[in-house]
């Protein structure tokens, strides 16, 4: 009598003969990712915590040590910024496919994936002989990573409803102290070793998260995910109540507004400050890692205040204080003045973490997931457009009014979460 792990290959197997009638992909896959693993609330928020950390922290990395990459491939501003853009575009586009996926695997499997794929993709970056394989690698990065977001919007939800906001405040500020130390210590290590061995160095921990991931997400039963099946009806009706509920239009529309901003300040901030506020690179990464550090605590504040206080008027608070420093940045130097600017300009940080709980509980429950995912696709597709357009304006000469351009249009974003319904 064969053994239940035989039978089981068997059975998997069958799956790719001509007589395996009926059996699907995505039958097979569930059957594969149903082993009864699983962790505590404190373990699976600490996983997705440290995955994020790694992932958002790798991700900002590559702005702090671009002049390195620039001087290596002999590269201008704008073609440095359009490989930014390549990674956040990469990540955006894959949000539909992971909303789709997650609503019929579950997050155990495409956070795993999401993890070891970004891994394998930081090591061809390491290690690109030529831009054009460098670029490549980098919308790779940007797909791998696509997987994680919104299947971690989705598990935070699930296993920490009703009340999930300080549970994404801790993981979101995770990923922002990730930003912080991991470009701060990867520009120092990179005078030292390079940055391509400084690359490679996150290859391993994106491997081990990966697998302590898959062993510690407590997977779904069959019933929840039968229940994530949906039909295109569905989805039509989904999409439907969506895009007629001004909750979730009014926090769409700002959200893409203020990720534009965050992503074309955060991708030229530290070269901003070596050009034009004549900064040391050391000094620039250290402003660009407090960034990040105080923009975390703003990230566990913003999730338990929006828990207290509601979110209109903490989204409110984080956009306006925002918009006026990034405006006022252009108009100052000396470290004291750029450092207060900086620390302020932080609260923008806190904006996904007040803003996703509060889209994703407006959200039908049918297609959640696949619902979810088209509007982050739009997000990071229209926000990765902001890193080429800073270069573009710095190579013409024009980095200040570049500043100017974003602090008008954080402005527009908080006019726009004043639409939110009060509640």
């Amino acid at each position: 009598m064969a053994s239940p792990r035989v039978t089981a290959i068997y059975t998997g197997l069958r799956c790719f003969l001509p007589s395996a009638d009926k059996v699907s992909a995505v039958s097979y896959l569930k059957r594969i990712v149903g082993r009864p693993y699983g962790g505590t609330q404190n373990g699976i928020l600490g996983l997705i915590a440290f995955g994020w950390f790694l992932t958002l922290g790798t991700r900002f990395l590559l702005p702090a040590i671009l002049p390195q990459i620039r001087g290596t491939f002999e590269i201008s501003n704008t073609t440095a910024g359009f490989a930014i853009t390549v990674v956040w575009v990469g990540y955006g586009i894959m949000q539909l496919p992971a909303g789709v996926l997650v609503d019929r695997l579950g997050e155990r499997l495409l956070l795993s994936l999401s993890l070891a794929l970004a891994g394998v993709s930081l090591g061809l970056i390491g290690v690109a002989p030529v831009f054009g394989i460098f670029l490549v690698a980098c919308g790779s990065f940007g797909l791998a990573t696509g997987l994680f977001g919104t299947s971690r919007g989705i598990a935070l939800s699930r296993f920490f409803e009703p009340n999930p906001g300080r549970a994404f405040g801790i993981a979101l500020a995770a990923g922002s102290v990730g930003s912080a130390a991991l470009p701060f210590v990867g520009s120092a290590l990179t005078d030292i070793a390079g940055w391509r061995f400084v690359v490679g160095l996150s290859v391993p921990l994106f491997v081990g998260t990966a697998v302590g991931t898959w062993v510690t997400i407590t997977p779904r039963s069959p019933q929840e995910t039968e229940d994530g099946e949906f039909s295109r009806g569905e989805l039509s009706e989904s999409l439907r109540r969506t895009f007629t509920d001004r909750a979730v239009v009014a926090g769409f529309l700002g959200m893409v507004v203020l990720l534009f901003t965050f992503q074309a300040l955060t991708s030229f901030l530290p070269t901003y400050l070596i050009e034009q506020k004549t900064l040391d690179q050391g000094t620039a990464n250290g402003l660009f890692a407090l960034f990040f550090l105080v923009g975390a605590g703003f990230q566990l504040l913003g999730g338990s205040a929006t828990d207290r206080y509601g979110t209109r008027p903490v989204v409110l608070l984080v956009a306006a204080a925002a918009a006026l420093t990034i405006g006022l940045l252009p108009s100052f130097g000396g470290l004291l003045p750029l450092t207060l600017l900086i620390v302020v300009t932080s609260t923008q940080v806190a904006g996904p973490s007040v803003m996703n709980p509060y889209i994703i509980d407006n959200l039908p429950d049918e297609a959640m997931g696949t619902t979810w995912g088209l509007l982050r696709t739009v997000f990071f597709v229209v926000g990765a457009t902001g890193s080429t357009v800073v270069g573009w304006l710095s190579d013409l000469g024009r980095f200040d009014e570049a500043f100017y351009l974003l602090a008008g249009l954080t402005a527009v974003a908080t006019a726009i979460f004043a639409l939110l319904p009060k509640r």
